[in-house]
């Protein structure tokens, strides 16, 4: 696993093939083992918590993942095809949302239970943000101006959570340590992406969209500023995770502990705001230095697959998971490198694109019943058959086959990739 093939191996052939592979895992293997069988005719929303063969193992709903659920299925009819079954699950699990996910400070839940009665609240603003995409994204799907509006009033509810002291529970004492995580600019970024494109095109902006095109559009560039300013350290050629409040380093376990695929994650939401700016120089570079630093930080060099956890300084990490392979970070790796080589054209995407693809497609899917598994151990053997969890949904998987099923139209097209 430690040598990187020499040639540049996104051949025609290959992108055929490639296509082939994220639009039929799309639409023959990841969809239908979920859709319509998560969908709780009985109570609403969705039961995403499945073993191998899509055997029920909870009834609980996580609503973050209620709102991932709602941004896939009205994504795919806006972009896909107009399949109206996807439309109305997306308005399905609306409903369940809008009727059972908020609390009466206006907060969203983490967890209900089957029938939407609350389990558990939590500080953090994802279940909030993953509803925003849904509203904004059922929207753009259907036409649905009061959706897209309630998607923007959230999202300028939870702009002053974050920045109105005492709103949300600090994870750490402020006092003491304060600090800032990259979990929260990442989301707030992507979310405004998903807002910005409930809008239509720029060219056809009436007034009012125009304003919230301009909201948008400032919203991003706040964000990417937080990353670029308190994540990215040069001098150690990373990302942190975790830094102070003025993103100074800080020599701790959770200072020094990186999560490559969360970086990476974010790599391609830069690279991607770097398409719609007419392929920005200084985001694409911003997207592609973030991508540099943490793919050899994240690949793992002996067994092949992104690590989940490693220390800036090569120490030990205090999670006992910090060396498995989790589905996520694998299908972030695949988007980045592939995204990252149709903006540029460098042989070397192409090159860590084969190595991650070929890596997690001999591993993770599930070749008899459907999607993917989600837990592997160091060495790619499997840790769990289960499929959904209060983590694992409908989601990262099918998200990657339609990005990448996308990118792959694009260049067996030849649109690009653009010349740096």
């Amino acid at each position: 696993m430690t040598d990187e093939p020499s040639e540049n191996l996104m051949t025609p052939g290959r992108i055929d093939s490639l296509l082939v592979t994220y639009r039929d895992g799309l639409l023959d293997s990841t969809l239908p083992f979920w859709f319509p069988r998560c969908i709780d005719e009985e109570y609403g929303g969705f039961l995403f918590s499945r073993d191998r063969d899509g055997a029920l193992l909870d009834t609980d709903k996580a609503i973050w993942l209620q709102g991932r659920a709602v941004w896939l299925l009205a994504t795919l009819y806006a972009e896909a095809a107009p399949r109206l079954e996807w439309l109305r699950w997306a308005r399905h699990g609306l409903d369940f949302l809008r009727q059972h996910g908020f609390d009466a400070d206006g907060r969203m839940f983490f967890l209900v239970d089957r029938q939407g009665r609350p389990l558990r609240k939590r500080r953090y603003v994802f279940s909030e943000a993953f509803m925003i995409a849904g509203l904004a994204a059922y929207g753009r799907a259907a036409g649905d101006a009061a959706a897209v509006e309630q998607a923007f009033e959230l999202y300028r509810r939870v702009q002053g959570y974050l920045d109105t002291p005492g709103v949300l529970p600090p994870k750490w004492d402020a006092q003491t340590r304060p600090m800032r995580g990259l979990a929260t600019p990442m989301i707030m970024l992507v979310t405004a992406q998903i807002l910005r494109r409930a809008l239509g095109p720029a060219s056809r902006s009436a007034e009012p969209d125009a304003e919230r095109r301009a909201f948008c559009n400032a919203a991003i560039d706040r964000y990417v500023d937080e990353i670029r300013r308190y994540h990215m350290h040069p001098e150690l050629a990373a990302v942190l995770e975790t830094v102070g409040a003025d993103g100074e380093f800080l020599d701790h376990f959770d200072g020094r502990t990186l999560n490559p695929g969360h970086a990476i994650e974010a790599a391609w939401f830069i690279m991607q705001e770097a398409r719609e700016r007419g392929n920005d120089a200084g985001l694409l570079q911003m997207g592609l230095t973030i991508l540099d630093w943490m793919w050899p930080r994240g690949w793992d060099r002996e067994h092949g697959g992104i690590t989940y956890f490693v220390d800036v300084r090569g120490l030990p990490v205090q999670e006992y998971w910090h060396d498995m392979k989790f589905w996520w970070p694998q299908n972030e790796a695949i988007i980045a490198t592939l995204m990252a080589y149709r903006l540029t054209g460098e042989a070397r995407y192409a090159r860590w694109h084969r190595m991650i693809h070929d890596w997690a497609y001999a591993r993770f899917p599930d070749r008899e019943h459907g999607e993917w598994f989600g837990y592997l151990h160091r060495d790619g053997r499997l840790s769990s058959t289960i499929k959904g969890n209060t983590y694992k949904g409908a989601f990262h998987v099918p998200r990657m086959e339609l990005v990448c099923w996308q990118l792959m139209e694009e260049l067996r097209r030849g649109d690009g990739p653009a010349q740096r």
